[in-house]
């Protein structure tokens, strides 16, 4: 539980949702008798720089020159991280700024590393990503002495010793006990 406490970490403190590889958005459902979809996805289309709202020009407006050349799966996913910023408030993007910032600051092994336990945590079922976003909401709600407490007991356990902490760290009981990381223990 702790390993993936650490993914949730990560990724909160560190990536912006709509500027970092923002994912693509899931199909709608099917209406009931239709025909399923085919396996693999439909490539998606071009984007023409006209089609984007006068708004999302205006956030987009450093791609305008590049805009035609992009894959058209990027030019989604900007299109996409476009509608989510118009739509915050300032607190939001202000702090949304502050960690797309905190991304870019970031080593290019540091960044995979977060894509990679992005990958776990959205591999993960419904019911677990739920159990770990309320496990780092509890540590975050923390006061901050008792998180930097938990942190300095993670950085001193040994592997061997996280590894068992992670193994063991099933239900709400365990996570109390267990300290959660602040680096990854990779």
């Amino acid at each position: 539980m702790i390993r993936y406490l650490v993914l949730c970490a990560s990724l909160a403190l560190s990536v912006a949702p709509g500027f970092a590889q923002v994912p693509a958005s899931a199909p709608p459902a099917a209406p009931a008798g239709a025909t399923p979809a085919p396996a693999t996805p439909a490539p998606a289309a071009p984007r023409a720089w006209e089609s984007l709202s006068p708004e999302q020009k205006q956030v987009l407006q450093g791609y305008q020159d590049k805009w035609n050349g992009l894959p058209p799966e990027r030019q989604q996913a900007l299109a996409k991280g476009s509608q989510r910023w118009i739509a915050m408030t300032p607190q939001q993007r202000a702090g949304a700024q502050q960690r797309f910032n905190v991304w870019r600051a970031m080593p290019p092994d540091q960044r995979q590393l977060v894509r990679q336990r992005w990958q776990e945590f959205k591999s993960l079922p419904p019911e677990r990503q739920r159990e770990v976003r309320d496990s780092f909401n509890r540590f975050r709600q923390m006061p901050p002495e008792r998180r930097q407490q938990l942190r300095q007991q993670w950085r001193q356990m040994t592997p061997e010793q996280r590894h068992r902490a992670v193994q063991g760290a099933h239900g709400p009981q365990a996570m109390r006990a267990a300290p959660p990381p602040h680096h990854p223990p990779r």
